[in-house]
């Protein structure tokens, strides 16, 4: 079907930008350390979201598991809007917002993943 290879894309775009992230966390780029130390969360904060991203990564390729690596990704990405909209700002050392942007997008995007698997939610299912 058509909308299954959209809905493949989305996926592989969300978790290509959860996977990507991690070096940054993971290597303590100075970036990544002036976000977590803003926010009050560095270092376990950097290295515990940079698992969690990892987990949703991986979740969001097994089909089995996609709906639970979407709702992890919009939970973290749910976090990541709020400590810019509260903590951070919406530009981040002159990035032009881009951290922020991105994080809407891959909300959105994890929404809509979400959406396409309710179906295969446990809880949701009809018995």
């Amino acid at each position: 079907m058509k909308f299954d290879k959209i809905f493949l894309v989305l996926r592989i775009a969300v978790a290509i930008i959860l996977i990507q992230t991690l070096r940054f966390k993971f290597t303590a780029h100075p970036d990544s350390v002036y976000i977590f130390e803003t926010v009050g969360l560095e270092p376990f904060g950097r290295v515990g979201i940079g698992i969690a991203e990892l987990i949703a990564g991986i979740l969001l390729l097994v089909p089995k598991t996609i709906w639970l690596g979407a709702s992890l990704a919009l939970g973290i990405m749910a976090g990541a809007i709020v400590m810019h909209l509260t903590e951070l700002g919406i530009e981040v050392k002159d990035d032009g917002g881009v951290l922020f942007f991105t994080a809407i997008i891959t909300f959105v995007l994890s929404s809509i993943v979400l959406y396409s698997e309710k179906r295969n939610i446990p809880f949701f299912k009809n018995n």
